[in-house]
């Protein structure tokens, strides 16, 4: 089920009444302790004018959790259910510009094509009066008549040369904006990757695409450990910073063919087609040791925040498996990693032994 808001002010009230939701949506920002961005806004204002259940759902189940409105939950919250609405826009008014530059284009060849019907019958005339003995005089009037429709349709096409030039920097001008478009709708704006849409459907085609080549698919989930607790204890601006370090992590240790995306809140994913169980776990287990390795510090302060870790979980694409199957297995792993005492590797081949 779609859940995004098409627009988010849409039949927003005029005058003193929409004045007085815009203070009552800030002083929720403020009672809830939510930084004042346009995002957040976009994201309260949703909330206030009560469009969207699902959205105010997921609010109100946080606001009864009593856990802080961090930047990573709430743009997670505008992607799932508002962040759609801007592109679409954007493609719509491309759209829009390519049909009238299309158009004009069509209306030109048009005429083009009468011009070169005109030049040519006057062409076909020409030579016809001038195989019948015409005195010079009359030649004299041929010749000229022909040299003005001679530089009437070269006039013609140059205007049609001209407007065919503007049309392709107009369209690929517009392509450029649409890929970019297309790129932002498909990114994580807090780390940069790839966002949940992309993996849902880069999973899908990867799972396609192993069953006809007859080729093996892995799946890596990766939790933060802990991460309510470096959230508590540092604010969210540190626990966005080590989301951002984690993704950067899981990049560096990913193949080329590989896809790295945010899965949701502390939790990320590589997609890795074409490599087997042991060599997936390998990366885990590389990746793992990476994780721990590195000591980060505050940005702010400079403080040492600990150690940072994770658990992982991989599951192999078996066969009936749907990508929900293949997800919700190597999220079971995920969940022994974290069971068995977190900062490890579980694989759907490793023996689930939970530690009491």
């Amino acid at each position: 089920m779609d859940t995004r808001v098409t627009d988010s002010n849409s039949d927003f009230p005029e005058g003193p009444a929409g004045q007085a939701i815009a203070r009552e949506t800030l002083d929720l920002m403020h009672l809830h302790g939510v930084p004042p961005s346009s995002q957040n806004y976009e994201i309260w204002l949703g909330y206030r004018l009560g469009k969207n259940a699902e959205l105010r759902t997921a609010l109100d189940a946080r606001i009864a959790s009593g856990d802080r409105f961090t930047s990573a939950f709430l743009s997670e919250v505008h992607e799932k259910f508002i962040g759609g609405s801007g592109a679409s826009a954007q493609i719509v008014l491309a759209g829009e510009r390519i049909a009238r530059d299309l158009g004009q284009v069509v209306s030109f060849l048009k005429s083009a094509e009468t011009k070169s019907d005109q030049y040519g019958k006057a062409l076909e005339n020409a030579a016809t009066d001038l195989n019948s003995g015409l005195a010079p005089e009359q030649i004299r009037q041929i010749v000229s008549s022909l040299a003005a429709a001679t530089l009437d349709m070269a006039n013609h096409n140059q205007q049609l040369n001209k407007q065919l030039q503007t049309s392709t920097r107009e369209m690929d001008a517009m392509r450029k904006t649409l890929e970019a478009v297309r790129v932002e709708s498909l990114t994580d704006g807090l780390t940069g990757i790839a966002n949940r849409r992309m993996f849902d459907e880069t999973l899908r085609v990867r799972i396609e695409e192993a069953r006809a080549q007859h080729t093996e698919l892995n799946l890596l989930l990766c939790d933060v450990d802990h991460f309510k607790r470096f959230n508590d204890t540092w604010g969210h601006h540190t626990g966005d910073q080590i989301l951002r370090f984690l993704a950067s992590a899981m990049q560096a240790h990913a193949r080329p063919d590989s896809l790295v995306a945010r899965y949701g809140g502390e939790e990320f994913a590589m997609i890795l087609p074409r490599v087997s169980e042991r060599t997936a776990a390998q990366i885990g287990e590389t990746l793992r040791q990476a994780i721990q390795g590195k000591r980060l510090r505050r940005r702010s302060t400079n403080e040492d925040l600990g150690q940072v870790t994770v658990s992982i979980g991989i599951a192999r694409l078996q066969s009936g498996d749907t990508p929900v199957g293949l997800v919700e297995r190597a999220d079971a792993c995920l969940y022994s990693s974290k069971r068995n005492g977190r900062n490890r590797v579980t694989t759907d081949a490793t023996p689930v032994l939970y530690v009491a």
